[in-house]
C-alpha cells in the first residue's frame, strides 16, 4: 500500500526542487518533483500536466497549482489547504 504524502511532505519536495528559489517551478523542476514522488510519467505526459496545472498560464506552476494537479490524480488528499 501506498501512504500519500502530507502537505509538509509535498511542500518539502517542491522546496527542493524549486532550484530557483522563485516558489514555482519550471518543467524541468516539475519534472524532478515528480521523479521524487515516483511517479512514473512519461515526458509527454509530464508536460500535459504540466499545461494542466499552470492554470494562470504564466509558464510555471506554484505550489497551489502544483498540489492541485496532484489531488487530481488521486496522489493527495484531498484537504490540501490551497497555498500560494
Amino acid at each position: 500500500m501506498t501512504i500519500k504524502p502530507t502537505e509538509d511532505d509535498l511542500l518539502a519536495v517542491f522546496s527542493r526542487a524549486d532550484l530557483g528559489g522563485d516558489e514555482k517551478l519550471d518543467l524541468m523542476e516539475f519534472s524532478l518533483v515528480l521523479d521524487h514522488l515516483g511517479l512514473s510519467w512519461n515526458k509527454a505526459q509530464v508536460q500535459h500536466r504540466f499545461e494542466q496545472a499552470d492554470l494562470n498560464r504564466d509558464g510555471f506552476i506554484s505550489f497551489s497549482e502544483f498540489t492541485q494537479v496532484l489531488r487530481t490524480q488521486g496522489w493527495t488528499s484531498g484537504g490540501l489547504a490551497a497555498a500560494g
